[in-house]
């Protein structure tokens, strides 16, 4: 019978792949396999310990950030967004609050049209976004779609206004916030937010097709904040569930409370907790990221200890691994 690894040797080969796929069983590494260039054009190639732009798996952190101010008293769910926004953002209804923000079901208006994630989707030049309160100027200006609370609507801006709101309330930059609060906990060392005009050499370029060099430099913001734009090694991705599960970012009762569904999402086959998409029928939780130059996926299933990860540095090029996987490990 075909070993996993032999499956995905031969997925990788035929789909091109370029990135790294990690599985682990019961805090045991089966499988960690590193394919294609981090840089294409000097021909360095991706390792196990390249770090990675993971898109919105930021959104993940950005909730721990969130729920760790709430186990510390300086956040509630309940808060408003009004109370910390002050004048700023005054299209975001007064009744939002950060728990219909880490739902999404706070009905804001949406500053990212995800539909083609490779066109120029930012308003403003890139380079001019670099900190979290930068990022008011392409929240702005965005009408209310729903009532808060009344419907699921998956919503990009809603977590840089959550890494607003935790900055503002913690009184720290955002940036910090995930790394004392999240990172160093979870034992992340190689996790940050990383510029894109000032990638280090164990960093992946993202590439826009499986071939050419074209990256993603003028597609994405300088600095990424709340909702995506974090770098990751595979190796601090499984920590990252170790530690999440083992109760050092935030108590258990606050983990069981993320990964309890608040939302059905039928169009995408799945649910929604707080900042964690979770499997229709089974216990199985992920964390996912999808944009130009990027694509990954890391999901755990607490029941059979399984932890599967797919990091690949161009546009669409983690999702045949991830299907792969998911049809081996019995995880889809």
């Amino acid at each position: 019978m075909e070993s996993v690894q032999d499956a995905v040797d031969e997925a990788a080969t035929r789909t091109g792949f370029s990135g790294v796929v990690r599985v682990d069983r019961a805090g045991v590494t089966e499988l960690c396999a590193a394919y294609g260039f981090a840089d294409r054009s000097h021909e360095i190639p991706n390792t196990v310990g390249t770090r990675f732009a993971t898109a919105s798996a930021t959104k993940s952190l950005t909730a721990l950030v969130v729920m760790s101010l709430v186990e510390r008293g300086t956040l509630e769910l309940g808060t408003t967004a009004r109370s910390l926004l002050g004048d700023d953002l005054p299209l975001i209804a007064d009744d939002v609050t950060v728990e219909h923000l880490l739902a999404h079901r706070s009905g804001i208006g949406d500053y990212l049209d995800e539909d083609d994630v490779t066109a120029y989707v930012l308003t403003v030049p890139v380079h001019t976004l670099a900190t979290t309160e930068d990022y008011r100027s392409v929240l702005d200006g965005y009408p209310t779609v729903s009532p808060a609370g009344e419907r699921f609507a998956y919503n990009n801006g809603g977590f840089v206004v959550l890494a607003l709101l935790a900055e503002r309330a913690g009184g720290i930059a955002f940036h910090d916030l995930v790394r004392t609060l999240v990172c160093e906990p979870a034992g992340m060392v190689d996790t940050a937010f990383l510029r894109s005009d000032q990638l280090p050499g164990g960093a992946a370029r993202g590439y826009l097709e499986v071939e050419g060099l074209r990256t993603n430099v003028l597609h994405l913001p300088l600095l990424g904040t709340g909702d995506g734009g974090i770098y990751m090694t595979a190796g601090d991705v499984s920590g990252f569930w170790e530690a999440l599960f083992g109760g050092r970012i935030v108590g258990h009762d606050r983990v069981a409370e993320m990964i309890r569904p608040r939302s059905d999402w039928p169009e995408e086959s799945r649910r929604y907790g707080l900042g964690f998409h979770l499997d229709e029928t089974s216990d199985a939780v992920w964390m996912e990221g999808y944009d130009a130059g990027v694509s990954f996926r890391s999901l755990h299933q607490p029941s059979t200890s399984v932890t599967s990860t797919v990091i690949a540095n161009w546009t669409d090029g983690a999702w045949p691994m991830v299907t792969l996987l998911d049809d081996l490990l019995g995880t889809s």
